[in-house]
């Protein structure tokens, strides 16, 4: 968490405890208030009783002091139970309130990544290419370094158009825009063109295919593509370059099974259930290293929903992640 944003929020809590301890205290010293005068008024009663014990029958006197008893004995319980139930009530909407206030600084923490991370992408691919591009305008270099400069800038302009698509697909999924067309494919000649795209942009990558041909499902090419370049883009980013990337397409029964499986750093067990939400990214914009917008999984996990498929990711042995789309056909 930034540290404005989380010196706030801590003042926030800070703010919001002792105001809840206000709260309690002031009900505690109510009802103590109330016990008070209640003795006070039994007190006063049983005084007047006892003034007139000589002129009452024992009896009446005696059914007297039993019926001050327990009417003191009936309003105790009523100021517990009041309390109790004030209490009850204070603590269910301290824990909303406290719940609600957490996770709007949480979407606000990740909102503000997303700027710095999005800032960052942005810049980066257009910074580069513009210094490529005047670099082969301002010298002669042979053809290698030309080839060289040319294939970094394909690369960062590539890079961007995905991040584009992203925001552009996530946006138009949520705001219910985008026109999903679903219609017959070869799945396994789009898998192997998004391959191939990645060989394209990152040449010191090796991609290991094992593809079933000829599988088809129902679905729309272009979010299925995002899909899949989404997951070979998070295999490459965090995961070292001389391990492979495991690209499979298989038929399961009547159904159809895909993974992206890398030997990177892997995903703790606490953050598996975290990566598809929107925006999360672990760790802090300001000294991440590794590129991204937190958008790519959470397209994946919507993407995957739209299509009647499931996503999950495990460990891979020995190291990495194995990330598994289930479509249901």
């Amino acid at each position: 968490m930034p540290r404005s944003a989380g010196k706030r929020f801590r003042y926030i809590i800070v703010v919001y405890w002792l105001l809840l301890l206000y709260i309690v205290a002031a009900l505690v010293w109510w009802f103590v208030s109330l016990e008070r005068q209640n003795q006070n008024l039994t007190d006063l009663r049983l005084s007047e009783l006892n003034s007139q014990k000589a002129t009452l029958d024992p009896k009446k006197f005696a059914e007297g002091n039993f019926k001050i008893e327990k009417d003191s004995k009936r309003n105790t319980e009523k100021y517990i139970a009041e309390g109790v139930t004030f209490l009850i009530l204070i603590f269910v909407g301290a824990f909303f309130v406290y719940r609600s206030t957490s996770k709007q600084f949480r979407v606000q923490l990740q909102q503000q990544n997303f700027m710095m991370a999005i800032t960052h992408e942005l810049k980066t691919p257009i910074s580069v290419a513009m210094l490529n591009l005047e670099t082969l305008q301002k010298y002669q270099l042979d053809a290698e370094k030309q080839k060289k400069l040319i294939r970094m800038t394909l690369q960062e302009t590539s890079r961007l158009d995905t991040l584009i698509n992203n925001i552009l697909v996530s946006s138009q999924l949520e705001g219910g825009g985008y026109t999903f067309s679903k219609e017959e494919l070869d799945f396994s000649s789009l898998f192997k063109d998004c391959i191939r795209e990645a060989k394209t942009r990152y040449p010191e990558r090796n991609f290991i295919e094992n593809i079933e041909p000829e599988i088809e499902i129902a679905g729309d090419p272009l979010l299925l593509q995002l899909l899949i370049s989404n997951l070979i883009e998070n295999a490459v980013k965090y995961s070292p370059k001389e391990k492979p990337i495991i690209c499979k397409l298989n038929r399961s029964g009547t159904d159809v099974l895909m993974n992206i499986i890398d030997e990177g750093i892997g995903i703790a067990d606490t953050e598996k259930s975290k990566i598809f939400d929107k925006f999360y990214r672990t760790g802090n914009e300001s000294t991440r290293k590794t590129k991204g917008t937190g958008l790519g999984l959470y397209l994946c996990n919507k993407i995957a929903g739209d299509h009647n498929a499931d996503i999950s990711v495990t460990n891979n042995i020995p190291s990495g992640t194995n990330f598994a789309i289930h479509f249901h056909t």
